[in-house]
């Protein structure tokens, strides 16, 4: 993936060399309760990287971000840019709207949102009481060490899924979901959320699909590291790298094999009617 000297986003909020601003050590009890209150939709990724919430509260200190650091907010901030331009044109022509662009906060170790805190062990998140995605950068090696989907397009996906996430409470199917959600059992629960997250995974497929064509810096082996990335976050391989027997009735995001149909679903057809998994649920 080329990106190096082309455009950034002005929608960035780099929040890395800052303290945790009074989010303090939530742990995972903590996560496992955001979770339940409804955010769109962290991956519980402590179970196989261990205890990463450091704790961190309110001090008042800064520091300054490593060369390292900085470029990945360049990449973050170019793919960030990247679906603005894509879901500009995509959404006025095939949702008749026009897309309003989310802001994309970087952070270190946890972090406050208009949904409350959480920390790193969540996962990237999308929080839509303030439109914005949140994004521990230290994510992305995550994925390299520990989930083995490392590459720039691997982790361009993932921003890409959260935007996904920005495009859904746009159109309005967040909301329904979390009021479907409120009166379902855990399991029906768990199951709107699977198809709350393959919708989106089939709208990263969109993004990659147009970006493809629109900016010409995507190859073969760019959709291959996505594609692996998307296997990669499959609740079946989490847990199975957890140790634990894949139990398909508490999947919150969906299988390997799903993740990567429905992004591959959106990459072939690039329209968000192909996207409807709700709609293919029979709901």
């Amino acid at each position: 993936m080329e990106w190096r000297g082309r455009r950034g986003s002005r929608n960035v909020e780099d929040r890395r060399g800052m303290s945790a601003g009074g989010v303090g050590g939530i742990g995972v009890v903590g996560t496992l309760v955001v979770l339940a209150v409804g955010y769109f939709f962290g991956i519980d990724i402590s179970p196989i990287v261990g205890a990463i919430d450091n704790g961190q509260t309110e001090t008042g200190e800064s520091r300054p971000l490593t060369p390292e650091e900085q470029e990945i907010g360049q990449f973050v901030s170019v793919v960030l840019a990247d679906t603005e331009e894509v879901w500009s044109r995509v959404l006025p022509e095939q949702a008749g709207m026009q897309y309003t662009d989310p802001t994309l906060v970087m952070f270190s170790g946890a972090v406050q949102s208009a949904c409350g805190g959480a920390s790193a062990a969540m996962g990237p998140f999308y929080c839509p009481n303030d439109r914005k995605v949140y994004l521990d950068t230290d994510f992305f090696r995550i994925m390299q060490q520990q989930m083995g989907a490392g590459g720039d397009f691997a982790y361009a996906y993932v921003i890409a899924h959260e935007i996904g996430h920005h495009v859904q409470n746009q159109i309005g199917i967040l909301g329904k979901v979390n009021g479907l959600r409120a009166q379902s059992s855990q399991t029906d629960a768990n199951h709107l959320s699977v198809l709350t997250e393959l919708q989106a995974d089939c709208f990263a497929g969109i993004w990659a699909r147009q970006a493809s064509e629109q900016f010409g810096t995507i190859d073969d082996q760019d959709i291959s590291e996505a594609i692996n990335a998307a296997r990669s976050v499959g609740d079946d391989v989490l847990m199975e790298k957890a140790g634990r027997a894949p139990m398909p009735d508490s999947f919150t995001h969906g299988s390997a094999e799903d993740r990567q149909s429905w992004f591959r679903r959106g990459f072939k057809s690039g329209q968000m009617a192909q996207c409807n998994t709700f709609g293919e649920a029979g709901l």
